[in-house]
């Protein structure tokens, strides 16, 4: 262990690094390719029928260049905050962005997951958010001054958040978009989050950048597969589940009224060579 650095070897020809705090890495003498997978923090969940925070940004490849000798810095984003009550409170925060020096999409790297978007029975609800995977769209039994839609994804990065129920009972906001998946719109209670996307870089394979469910009074909600936190269900005081940590999965929305939104899972930077 070298800082926030988890070293280790997986055979006698391949070595791997797992980042799951900010630290640095100096290429070895020789080593001019690496592998790589770069996950941006999960967005928050929303509040009062939230929306289900976005996943963070899913970034990875193989034969990157790199120089033998040079330090990179090594950024791991963190987790977006959830959103509390007051339903005046904006949405669910943003996760951060994680990055490979400049390598791996310049100095912008995975961008942060969406924040999951709040609902109210009036109309003061706040938008879902953009990111690397967008945050869904909270839930609303009235459609005046509604924002549309859930919060758009990055291109290459992950996906939409889902809409959220505007017609009454369930009242459920839409889940976050994931890595492989956008997220479910609400119908019979909160929308699911968005799938992730499955990786072996780290020896194992592992399924990151799933979105946050949302939430709703009634029925179910589930995270998408990859880390993202369900969303709550019930009435009142219910909070939204967190998203996993070092998966860069969204937080879940909370349940009617007085529950928080669940934060956003921090990410995780890979390299192998």
């Amino acid at each position: 262990m070298f800082g926030a650095l988890d070293f280790f070897f997986t055979g006698t020809k391949s070595r791997t690094a797992i980042f799951i705090a900010t630290g640095s890495w100096t290429a070895p003498a020789g080593v001019t390719k690496v592998n790589y997978l770069v996950v941006a923090g999960g967005g928050g969940g929303g509040v009062n029928r939230g929306g289900g925070g976005g996943a963070g940004g899913f970034l990875n490849g193989s034969n990157l260049t790199v120089s033998p000798g040079t330090t990179y810095v090594i950024t791991v984003g963190s987790g977006g905050a959830g959103a509390v009550p007051p339903n005046s409170n904006p949405a669910g925060s943003n996760g951060t962005n994680s990055t490979f020096g400049t390598l791996v999409n310049g100095s912008t790297g995975a961008v942060g997951g969406g924040g999951g978007g709040n609902g109210n029975q009036n109309s003061a609800t706040t938008a879902a958010q953009t990111g690397g995977s967008g945050g869904g769209q909270g839930g609303n039994p009235n459609t005046g001054a509604y924002p549309s839609g859930g919060g758009s994804g990055t291109s290459g990065q992950g996906n939409s958040g889902g809409t959220g129920y505007t017609s009454g009972v369930p009242y459920g906001g839409g889940g976050g978009g994931g890595a492989s998946a956008a997220g479910a719109s609400s119908t019979t209670g909160g929308g699911s989050g968005g799938a992730g996307t499955a990786s072996s870089l780290s020896g194992s394979s592992v399924t990151y950048a799933g979105g946050g469910g949302g939430g709703a009074e009634t029925g179910t909600s589930t995270g998408g597969a990859g880390g993202g936190g369900a969303g709550g269900i019930g009435y009142s005081g219910v909070n939204g589940a967190n998203g996993t940590i070092n998966t860069g999965g969204g937080g879940g929305g909370a349940g009617e009224t007085s529950g928080n939104g669940g934060s956003g899972g921090s990410g995780i930077v890979i390299i192998t060579w």
